[in-house]
């Protein structure tokens, strides 16, 4: 009987699902797994499960409102972290994530209803955890660039003294470039190509938001409008130096901390070591005198 039971529940479910579907134009899973897909820049599997969050994100997007500067924030950040979704679907898809979280409570309640408020902080939890992932990457990505502001410094400062064509100097720069400030670099060569040189310089500040870029920026902005500029950056590429000494000089202070652990596992084994050579002579010298 229970078995029937179960049988009927399944195809009750899966005739309701292609009722809704059709009714509400859902795309088949070929098609959105083919456009997941194309959206990942990354040559990873396509999963089951994102198909279907991304098909639920998509439809309730169309729900959510954002205001334009909040818009036109999010869609800086989705592009600077690599995520092709439109700023709704992004936070559709944590709602998704955290609905479907949220949905263990419904069992838990029936068998363990103590823990139904962890599964709740859980769902919060990831809920916020997704609104801030392109957040994290563009932060990440933030810290490689200025790690690597130096050198583009100490760069500007060899071409400016030869030449003045700042389009130029990015794109001889882009091919020596790390990964993120290559993928930036790209993206600003583009914008310079196509529109005004200052309004790209100030895109690519304001996609980042450092403050050492920004510096980076102003001056070459003034090069553009006639300044010398060589002097300016003489000065900010000696600053840079010595932030980045400061940097270094900090995450070397953090080591030690991690390896004394390590020594203090060492110290153990070796006293574990005498005590065991310890022990096997006093039971050998017992067993002598007895």
């Amino acid at each position: 009987m229970l078995g029937i039971l179960f049988i009927f529940i399944c195809l009750f479910s899966f005739g309701t699902f292609m009722i809704m579907a059709d009714l509400f134009k859902l795309p088949s899973y070929k098609a959105s797994k083919a456009i997941l897909k194309v959206s990942k820049r990354e040559r990873k599997k396509v999963k089951n499960t994102d198909v279907f969050i991304l098909e639920l994100s998509t439809k309730l997007s169309k729900f959510i409102k954002l205001n334009d500067y909040k818009k036109k924030k999010m869609i800086a950040s989705l592009k600077s972290a690599e995520i092709n979704l439109s700023p709704e679907t992004y936070i559709a898809q944590a709602f998704v994530k955290a609905g479907i979280v949220f949905l263990i409570i419904v069992p838990a309640l029936f068998i363990l209803p103590i823990i139904s408020p962890l599964v709740l902080f859980l769902s919060i939890a990831v809920y916020f955890k997704e609104t801030k992932k392109a957040d994290e990457a563009v932060k990440k990505q933030r810290e490689e660039i200025e790690y690597e502001l130096p050198r583009f410094t100490s760069t500007l400062v060899q071409e400016l003294k030869a030449s003045r064509d700042v389009l130029s100097i990015l794109e001889r720069y882009k091919q020596s470039a790390g990964r993120s400030m290559k993928s930036e670099l790209e993206i600003t060569v583009a914008d310079m190509k196509s529109g005004s040189y200052e309004a790209a310089l100030t895109r690519f500040e304001t996609r980042l938001g450092s403050s050492v870029l920004s510096e980076i920026v102003r001056g070459l902005i003034s090069v553009l409008r006639g300044d010398d500029g060589v002097v300016y950056f003489q000065m900010l590429s000696h600053d840079l130096k010595q932030l980045e000494l400061q940097r270094l000089k900090t995450i070397a202070a953090k080591q030690p901390g991690k390896i004394r652990k390590y020594s203090f596992a060492m110290l153990m084994c070796f006293i574990f070591m005498y005590l065991t050579v310890m022990g096997v002579e006093i039971v050998k010298t017992l067993g002598n005198m007895f």
